[in-house]
């Protein structure tokens, strides 16, 4: 892809104070009490400050712990880590590549046969774009991830999930 997905001022500017404390001062949001930690709709996530592809639906799960939850980015390179010792614990910080922005935690918790990972992220630094959007929205590079197979109206086909 030749985007180039950064923070401009205007894009700070346009963020609600939530998003603004979640992406721009490392915050974190309620669990439970968030746009998306219960969403099932097929779809990506993108950084709500760049736009970049963070995360598909196809990788998402429920964690139980009331934030929305992936086992992998939606590309290898779309989320960059570093090390986190605010809460006096090690933890993974998770960013968006381009813009930088804070979007949550990565811990080794997640569903085993999926890599064990779990990005644990905050809605507030996600901005979901529906399946029948992502063309209308610049996003039509994703289509493909949600084809579906002709047999079973509806069902991804493991080839397409295991991209």
């Amino acid at each position: 892809m030749t985007t180039k997905y950064q923070k401009t001022a205007d894009a700070v500017n346009g963020l609600t104070p939530v998003q603004y404390r979640v992406t721009q001062k490392d915050g974190t949001e309620p669990a439970f009490s968030n746009e998306y930690w219960d969403n099932h709709e097929s779809g990506i996530y993108v950084d709500v400050v760049s736009g970049e592809p963070l995360f598909s639906s196809l990788d998402k799960y429920d964690s139980g712990t009331g934030w929305p939850s992936f086992t992998r980015p939606i590309e290898d390179d779309a989320v960059t880590t570093k090390s986190d010792r605010k809460l006096l614990i090690k933890r993974t910080e998770a960013r968006s590549a381009g813009a930088d922005s804070h979007l949550g935690h990565i811990f080794n918790d997640g569903p085993r046969d999926a890599g064990g990972q779990r990005f644990c992220m905050n809605s507030a630094a996600l901005r979901f774009v529906p399946v029948d959007q992502l063309e209308a929205q610049g996003y039509g590079d994703y289509v493909s991830l949600f084809a579906t197979d002709s047999t079973t109206p509806g069902s991804t086909t493991t080839e397409e999930h295991s991209r």
